[in-house]
């Protein structure tokens, strides 16, 4: 064989192993996933439930007519303070106060037929008194003998007619004192009329909206019409915030519970709050588009503690309920959370198949053989690192902060649990060979 032939020989060979030594060194590469942990530590833990709402003063009170008319005085203005009792409006009064001048009329005749008819019960009385002792000669003559019978029972006749009269007379007296008493309630309801046209404040507070104008003409309501709202005034003294809670997140909620009110309007402020009333009956969404594939809501009030200074009502707000605290609780970082079908024996425990060596190949995926007394089953876990592998450890968790969970079986401190990348995690099984990131078993051979 001549020395060329050899060194092309040659040079191929090294090639060819250079190729099958690259391949296994790419192989090794390839089978060992990189991967982020995070060490298990006792945490303090607050669990939260968020949500939107609408800021809104405990007391509002619209303030409607009682009386219709126009409106000639109007002595506020949107956004100002007002004191209780302090007058807000009038409605022209004209028609109300000749009302009460009529029925103040119509009293005063009812009272000088009463004071005539007392009168005439005088002359009735005399007249009474006058047949009665023209009855007691008559009688007296009659007995002597010196008057006919017909002229004793004239007499006695006129008393009884007399008595009739005066019965009747009295009679009207007191039907003439209900009268009066009538008339007196329809002058009381003209006056209690007459004052509705002014219209006053029924607490301190604020004017936060204002829907009629001087000269406009103020409607009362009926059944079937609503009558036209002319102020709303609002007790800004104590504000809460009406937010909708998922049904799913409503049973952590109690009254009492601290709370966190961040208002859009006010950046960079936070106000405390607390929980004062949890709805029982869902939201209603009745008529509203889409309202069968609406979630399931529940109103939850949370009271504002002490002022909120340049509010108004309607700023839209978040309200952040703590519902429950741990302190120095083990804790596991929420992306390390996974769910994973797994075999179990009859004692719960994992069936975990054989542990290949490094470098080997696992074998084909598929559903493992399950054999007697043991079962399927789907466990939340996490991913510990193992011997540079991916171990699943069931976890059993208790409360959920906005970052960890708090770990109540499964976990010690100190473990080392895999964090990502996602899509790793998300694809990572059971004995996966996994290379920690920043480890010298994960920096790139040169």
């Amino acid at each position: 064989m001549s020395r060329k032939k050899k060194i092309i020989i040659a040079i191929v060979l090294v090639v060819v192993l250079g190729g099958i030594a690259a391949a296994n060194l790419a192989f090794k590469r390839t089978t060992a996933t990189t991967v982020n942990v995070e060490k298990i530590e006792r945490r303090d833990l607050e669990s939260i439930v968020s949500a939107s709402g609408k800021v809104q003063p405990k007391r509002s009170v619209n303030i409607s007519a009682e009386t219709p008319g126009k409106v000639v005085n109007l002595e506020v203005n949107e956004g100002e303070a007002v004191k209780k009792g302090q007058l807000l409006l009038q409605i022209d009064p004209r028609n109300l106060e000749m009302a009460v001048q009529n029925r103040d009329a119509s009293l005063a005749t009812q009272r000088s037929q009463h004071d005539q008819m007392k009168a005439q019960t005088e002359n009735l009385r005399i007249a009474l008194r006058q047949a009665q002792d023209a009855q007691q000669r008559a009688e007296g003559l009659a007995k002597q003998g010196l008057i006919p019978r017909e002229q004793l029972e004239r007499a006695q006749n006129d008393v009884k007619m007399r008595e009739t009269d005066l019965r009747v007379n009295e009679q009207s007296i007191r039907t003439q004192e209900q009268r009066i008493k009538q008339e007196e309630a329809n002058l009381d309801s003209a006056r209690y009329d007459l004052n509705k046209v002014r219209i006053v404040s029924p607490i301190d507070g604020l004017v936060t909206r204002r829907n009629i104008e001087e000269g406009e003409t103020a409607v009362v309501g009926t059944m079937n019409n609503a009558g036209t709202v002319l102020l709303t005034i609002a007790d800004l003294s104590v504000l809460e915030t009406e937010i909708e809670v998922d049904e799913t997140e409503i049973p952590e909620i109690k009254i009492g519970q601290p709370a966190k009110i961040t208002i859009d309007a006010i950046p960079d402020k936070t106000f405390p709050g607390k929980v004062t009333e949890v709805g029982n009956s869902p939201i209603q969404a009745a008529g509203a588009p889409g309202a069968a594939q609406r979630a399931t809501n529940f109103k939850v009030v949370v009271t504002i503690d002490g002022e909120v200074p340049g509010v108004r009502p309607g700023f839209t707000c978040t309200a952040v309920i703590t519902t429950s605290t741990r302190q120095k609780a083990m804790a596991v970082p929420i992306q390390a959370m996974t769910l994973r079908e797994v075999t179990v024996d009859e004692e719960g425990h994992i069936v975990r198949p054989p542990m290949p060596k490094p470098g080997e190949r696992r074998p084909p995926p598929g559903p493992p053989e399950v054999k007697d007394g043991q079962t399927r089953k789907e466990l939340e876990g996490v991913f510990t690192v193992q011997d540079n592998r991916a171990v699943f450890i069931p976890v059993k968790t208790g409360i959920a902060g906005e970052k960890y969970f708090e770990v109540l079986e499964g976990l010690k401190e100190g473990d080392q649990v895999i964090i990502g990348p996602f899509q790793s995690v998300r694809g990572m099984k059971d004995g996966d060979e996994v290379k920690v990131e920043g480890s010298p078993a994960a920096r790139p051979r040169t």
